[in-house]
């Protein structure tokens, strides 16, 4: 389709789990920012089959999500996934599995290129809607790496 976006950024998260939220916190200040032309946003939550269309729609989806795989919090990886089993191994678990989508993306069609930004994490920490430090340090550098990312 003409009018399909060119690129979609999709946060993914549970805001009230601390450092869990990373990625919606992250889609809330690239739109704070303002998007290039072509890119569209979403705020994932925490995944589910209603992110599946929005995955088919776009040509190119930059992924933002926290990992807890033992670097120190705040650090953030850009990674270029193709299959699940391409993604960390310790990604954090969401309903239905940001891992199962990208798996079904791929099973119905022409699958979009995909780059995930994965944002390190430690302890979730039930019931604040706050980041830890060193988390809520490393939102600039990931909200100016994910613009660049998508505009690119």
């Amino acid at each position: 389709m003409s009018d399909d976006p060119r690129c979609v950024i999709i946060g993914i998260g549970n805001v009230l789990m601390g450092d869990e939220g990373a990625g919606v916190h992250a889609v809330r200040l690239i739109e704070q920012r303002g998007l290039p032309a072509g890119v569209t946003s979403l705020d994932g939550g925490t995944g589910g089959l209603h992110l599946l269309g929005a995955m088919q729609s776009a040509r190119r989806l930059v992924l933002i999500d926290a990992t807890q795989d033992g670097a120190p919090p705040g650090t953030v990886r850009r990674l270029r996934p193709r299959f699940s089993s391409d993604y960390p191994p310790t990604l954090t678990a969401h309903d239905i599995g940001l891992k199962d989508l990208l798996d079904a993306v791929h099973l119905v069609g022409d699958p979009p290129e995909v780059t995930l930004f994965a944002v390190s994490i430690g302890e979730i920490t039930p019931m604040t809607d706050d980041l830890s430090a060193p988390v809520a340090a490393a939102m600039p550098g990931l909200v100016g790496q994910v613009i660049k990312e998508a505009a690119g």
